[in-house]
């Protein structure tokens, strides 16, 4: 399914230069070394600040910053990152959060820098194939969660009744396999939510880490796994053969799978439909893709026509 969203180049981010002086000066102060140079990492869909920042004394550092009062919503959803990320187990998944600070009504988070790109796209196997065993392997490291988080149930409460607006085939029976979501995703692992390829390193020494922990619930392991598969699935791949190696997919219920499909179909589909926010000028068409990919998968393997 072609896509003409400018995979790693979504985001509109505020350059290093245009930071207060006082938030400026405060990082300097904290990395130890005037920054010499920075990098904006434009994927992913927000308008915070996101660089990689080389100092002068060579060393590199990954910084995320918002203003409280701009851009509130940005600055809650860093806060929550930076919390999150602090809490995770050293084993998990992510670059470890080094410092947070509030300074000038800005919030700004640092990660440790790993040298690493994101995966390509279109998704290739080999790389979706690591994906999914990092996925398999930081299961055991993330359950039972290290700090209290929503649940499914509560996190996805209003989901299910998107479907009411959506004119779609076959919107009943999407209706009410959406509405099985709670059970069906219950579980005490950490879920990330948000496992695209802009929100994952591939880094040169084999590894695949998660970026982005602003959200994350209760639910069970393998949602993850299903989460990771929607872009590949838009792009082509074989994913029901991904889901038969995958120790976490292949032993999950094929109805279950389906619940989920719905569920974030019609959310997709609703948030797609909404005003394009100038702040990112692609969310919509990305949710939109999305959507499909997910509406012809569930179609697919419900045999809709």
């Amino acid at each position: 399914m072609s896509s003409h969203i400018p995979h790693g180049r979504t985001a509109r981010r505020l350059d290093w230069v245009f930071l207060p002086p006082r938030v400026r000066a405060e990082v300097e102060g904290r990395l130890g070394s005037a920054v010499v140079e920075a990098a904006s990492q434009d994927a992913g869909f927000t308008p915070g600040f996101a660089s990689v920042l080389t100092c002068a004394d060579g060393s590199r550092h990954f910084v995320k910053a918002a203003s409280v009062k701009a851009q509130r919503m940005f600055a809650d959803a860093y806060r929550e990152e930076a919390r999150k990320l602090g809490a995770l187990p050293a084993e998990a998944p992510a670059p470890p959060l080094l410092w947070s600070v509030e300074v000038d009504d800005w919030f700004v988070l640092c990660t440790q820098y790993v040298e690493a790109r994101q995966p390509a796209r279109p998704w290739r196997e080999d790389e979706l194939a690591l994906c999914l065993q990092t996925l398999a392997a930081a299961v055991p490291v993330l359950t039972p969660p290290p700090l209290p988080l929503p649940t499914a149930a509560e996190e996805f409460a209003a989901w299910p009744a998107l479907w009411d607006d959506l004119d779609l085939p076959h919107r009943e029976e999407a209706s009410a396999l959406a509405a099985a979501f709670a059970s069906v995703m219950a579980g005490d692992t950490v879920v990330h939510t948000d496992v695209r390829d802009d929100n994952i390193l591939l880094t040169t020494d084999g590894r695949a880490l998660l970026c982005d922990w602003n959200w994350p619930f209760a639910g069970a392991p393998w949602l993850d796994s299903l989460f990771l598969l929607i872009g590949p699935r838009g792009d082509g791949v074989d994913v029901e053969a991904a889901i038969a190696a995958s120790p976490l997919l292949s032993v999950v219920p094929a109805d279950s799978v389906d619940v989920v499909l719905a569920l974030v179909t019609g959310y997709f589909f609703t948030s797609a439909a909404q005003p394009v926010p100038h702040t990112s000028p692609h969310i919509r068409e990305a949710q939109r893709w999305q959507g499909e990919a997910c509406w012809a998968w569930l179609r697919e393997r419900r045999g809709w026509t």
